[in-house]
């Protein structure tokens, strides 16, 4: 909490009081019986945490993107993967109060504030990830109404949640051709594929959303026709702090572990805390982690022109740093470590596609490389 004003520590102790309480205790089980934890979410909702920064007039805390790496990081050392689902509702959230007009906030915006709904984002394609500008999934217009179909892949929440924020295709190739739509489960032609079996990520479901002839009313598109892409972009350099802030909260709950099981286990007649070193290059990487995500946390809030690039260096850099963190912490605990009983191993298996999503950590070099290079 160093740095932190009185109003940011008070939201990180409450964050981590959450995470201790309703979320630590429960994190084996959500993820073993891969259970989406609604009741838990709707908990954490009432604490402010359904729509961080969001506007206040449809419900939002109206906190800043620091307050929000603040908070993520911190429930983050209570269920990773959960975690992670509230921090893609929260850009979702964010997307609608950004860009919607009024009728649309206020339609939308409450009922996912409060999580009485859930919001997924689709962007991705299957055979469209990194490169989003070539997406297919085509919206035709038709008076009042567009005709969507195609599909999107690796959708987070997919088939248990609410609404789709869903980028199409109205226009030519490339990225000014894109469009934004705001689907609503149940829509005619929406459907969703079987649930994906995953490493790590099993409290929150993962399917994909398939549009065939799918109608949707024209006045659920936000922005105007052809803002899709720009929209996609701001929505996910805010993604892209919320998820190396969980990688922050994962990596230090890790250290935690470490640093117990050091303190307690002995190894030819001497604890094991004897391997001090390398405890303190964690806690060295971790802290020099979250200096760089508050940095790009702060860049983002303020709207700086370099925001997006220090975006991409704090996900590429806490993403990686927090991975290594916490695979060295399950090393620590030796076979222990390997055994689901100890919960080092969930957070290793959750941590582990932050460096996929939001864009690959290539991907964010190639962002940082191209900055340079133009400069």
């Amino acid at each position: 909490s160093t740095g932190l004003t009185e109003d940011q520590k008070e939201f990180q102790k409450v964050a981590l009081d959450f995470a201790a309480k309703e979320m630590a205790p429960y994190m084996a089980e959500w993820d073993e019986k891969e259970i989406f934890p609604v009741e838990t979410m709707r908990k954490a909702a009432q604490l402010g945490f359904g729509g961080i920064y969001v506007k206040p007039d449809v419900g939002g805390s109206g906190l800043s993107r620091l307050d929000t790496s603040i908070i993520f990081e911190a429930l983050s050392t209570g269920c990773t993967s959960t975690t992670a689902y509230m921090s893609i509702h929260n850009m979702c959230v964010w997307m609608i109060d950004t860009f919607g007009n009024e009728e649309q906030r206020h339609r939308f915006c409450p009922s996912l504030c409060s999580m009485e709904k859930f919001a997924s984002y689709c962007l991705t394609e299957p055979g469209s990830g990194s490169d989003a500008a070539s997406l297919l999934t085509s919206a035709q217009r038709k008076g009042d109404t567009y005709i969507l179909n195609g599909s999107k892949a690796f959708i987070s929440g997919g088939g248990d949640t609410d609404v789709y924020v869903v980028m199409c295709r109205t226009g030519g190739p490339g990225p000014k051709g894109i469009s934004c739509l705001v689907l609503e489960k149940g829509m005619p032609g929406l459907s969703f594929g079987k649930k994906e079996k995953k490493v790590g990520w099993n409290s929150q479901p993962t399917r994909a959303v398939i549009f065939e002839d799918c109608v949707v009313p024209v006045s659920n598109r936000l922005g105007a026709e052809g803002q899709g892409f720009n929209i996609a972009m701001q929505g996910l350099n805010g993604g892209r702090i919320n998820i190396a802030s969980c990688s922050l909260g994962a990596a230090h709950a890790s250290v935690l572990l470490a640093q117990e099981h050091l303190t307690v286990r002995k190894q030819f007649g001497e604890p094991l805390a004897s391997n001090q070193f390398r405890l303190a290059d964690m806690a060295t990487r971790l802290v020099a982690a979250r200096l760089m995500v508050r940095n790009a946390a702060r860049a983002l809030q303020e709207g700086r022109e370099d925001a997006a690039v220090l975006c991409s260096m704090a996900k590429l850099f806490a993403t990686d740093e927090c991975f290594g963190i916490c695979n060295q912490a399950l090393q620590m605990h030796g076979g222990y470590g390997y055994l689901k009983d100890y919960a080092v191993q969930q957070f290793v298996r959750d941590i582990r596609v932050h460096q996929i999503l939001e864009g690959t950590n290539e991907v964010m070099r190639m962002i940082v490389a191209r900055n340079l290079l133009q400069g």
